[in-house]
C-alpha cells in the first residue's frame, strides 16, 4: 500500500466533501474546487474523513492511489487556509507595482514594464515594491502563475539579479578574473 495514500484526510469543521462518480468537489470557507479523479480510484467519506481507496495493486493503481489522496488533500487545505507563493524582485531598479487585486506591472530592466494579469482564483499582493505575494484556493494554479512571474526575468549567477522565490538561494558564479 502507498504510504501516502492510506493516510486518512481529516476535514475541518467548515468543509463538505461531495463525491459524484469521478468528479470530487470540495467547498469550505474560502470557495469551492472541483476536480475530476480517475476512474480506478474510490474516495469515501467516514464521518469527517475521507479515505482513498485502490481496488488492486496494478501499477497504474498504485501510481494514482497516492496522487488523488495529495491532489484531493491540497483542494481540503486551499478552502480553508489557502495557499500564496512569496516572490523576491532583486536589481537596481527592478520593482512591482499594483495595478489593481488582479494585475501587476514588473519594471524588470526591460526597455518597457511587463504587465502581468492573474487567472480566475488568483490574486496578487505587493507589500514593498521589491516583493510580490501570489495568493489562491488552489495550490497548482498558485504555483504556475509564481513560476510564470520567474520565468519573466530568472535570477542570473553573477550579480544575482531577477525574480526569485523567497528563500531560493541562487548559486552564484566568479566573474573574470582580473590581472
Amino acid at each position: 500500500m502507498s504510504r501516502i495514500g492510506r493516510m486518512p484526510i481529516v476535514l475541518p469543521g467548515g468543509v463538505t466533501v461531495d463525491v459524484a462518480g469521478d468528479q470530487v468537489t470540495v467547498t469550505g470557507p474560502q470557495g469551492v474546487l472541483s476536480r475530476r479523479v480517475p476512474s480506478e480510484i474510490t474516495i469515501r467519506q467516514d464521518g469527517g474523513v475521507l479515505l482513498v481507496e485502490r481496488p488492486g495493486d496494478e501499477r497504474r493503481q498504485r501510481a494514482l492511489h497516492g496522487l488523488t489522496r495529495s491532489l484531493v488533500s491540497n483542494m481540503v487545505t486551499g478552502v480553508t487556509a489557502g495557499y500564496s507563493k512569496e516572490l523576491d524582485i532583486v536589481g537596481v531598479g527592478y520593482r512591482a507595482t499594483a495595478k489593481g487585486p488582479g494585475s501587476i506591472e514588473l519594471a524588470l530592466g526591460f526597455s518597457h514594464t511587463v504587465p502581468v494579469e492573474a487567472p480566475e482564483g488568483v490574486t496578487f499582493e505587493v507589500p514593498s515594491p521589491t516583493r510580490v505575494v501570489v495568493k489562491g484556493i488552489d495550490k497548482e494554479k498558485v504555483g504556475q502563475v509564481a513560476a510564470d512571474i520567474r520565468k519573466i526575468r530568472k535570477p542570473e549567477p553573477y550579480k544575482g539579479k531577477g525574480v526569485r522565490y523567497v528563500g531560493e538561494r541562487v548559486l552564484r558564479k566568479a566573474g573574470k578574473a582580473a590581472k
